[in-house]
């Protein structure tokens, strides 16, 4: 067992798995912490090294393409501190920390694991039933559909659409870019409805906009790398071209309560005094319409 033990938190590596637990320090990241223990398999490794510093050094550990829904759904653009697979390491330890590293890349080696991309994820990612509670609205998926109600600041046009249920047989792929705390982030479900969608997050009912805080706002990528998890792999999954442009999409059944109806007219008729106001343009307003009308 090769083991080093941080501040930052626990790597530990048995021959077969390295089993990465985030620390309990207050400067360990939410996301972190909330995203809890990863159990990555020596397959899933593409490579390891240590960077030593003269203060605090880091062990970096890189995953061959396609093995982590994490780095799917994020694309590499968790911040440096809320990378699980980015460990501080201070410069007493750097002896340990280097042997941990030669321990884990002897094991590639001895086992012979290639570094070409997988065909499928080797990691499960975070389990669900998953919530998240953001600047625009809360989240949840709970393996099969994704729910987002929206909050009391979220634009009008979110709002007027209600809640908005995204089933996985609906989705095509799920976009998410961080908030920086400079620039905001989303958190987008693109289905092939709104493949084409030009609608910026802040009024496309189909994504949330990320222009809170930061440490909360980050959560929302634990929703979009469950959600990844359960799409088709990307070596996998075709690209949108135009016979799926072409391809009809199953009708939505009608309304089966009259309470349903109720809800339904008078979520039209506040996008109309919307679009009479000028709050929606013309092509909002009939994006906006559209997304209602698919939600019932």
């Amino acid at each position: 067992m090769a083991e080093i033990i941080q501040r930052d938190g626990t790597w530990a590596f048995d021959g077969t798995t390295v089993r990465i637990t985030p620390g309990l320090h207050r400067s360990v990241p939410l996301f972190r912490q909330t995203y809890g223990e990863i159990a990555v398999p020596l397959e899933a490794v593409a490579s390891i090294v240590f960077e030593p510093e003269r203060k605090r050094g880091r062990l970096r550990m890189r995953l061959r393409e396609g093995a982590d829904p994490l780095l799917q759904a994020t694309g590499g653009r968790l911040p440096d501190t809320a990378d699980p697979y980015r460990l501080a390491v201070d410069a007493d330890r750097a002896g340990v920390a280097e042997y941990v590293a030669e321990e884990i890349r002897h094991a590639l080696l001895l086992d012979q694991i290639p570094k070409e991309p997988t065909r499928t994820y080797l990691l499960p990612g975070p389990p669900v039933p998953v919530s998240v509670r953001s600047s625009d609205g809360t989240v949840s998926f709970d393996g099969s559909q994704v729910r987002i109600d929206w909050s009391d600041t979220s634009d009008r046009v979110k709002r007027a659409t209600g809640p908005r249920i995204i089933g996985m047989g609906d989705l095509v792929q799920v976009e998410w870019l961080p908030n920086s705390g400079h620039e905001d982030g989303f958190l987008r479900f693109v289905t092939r409805e709104t493949v084409f969608s030009q609608l910026p997050p802040e009024k496309d009912p189909y994504a949330l906009d990320l222009w809170g805080s930061v440490r909360r706002d980050l959560l929302t990528a634990l929703v979009a790398t469950a959600v990844a998890a359960r799409l088709p792999h990307p070596s996998t999954r075709p690209g949108i071209d135009s016979a799926d442009r072409a391809r009809p999409t199953a009708p939505v059944p009608p309304p089966q309560a009259a309470d349903h109806h109720d809800v339904l007219l008078r979520r039209l008729r506040e996008l109309g005094e919307l679009h009479r106001d000028g709050v929606l343009t013309d092509e909002e307003f009939t994006m906006t319409k559209a997304a209602v009308l698919r939600g019932f």
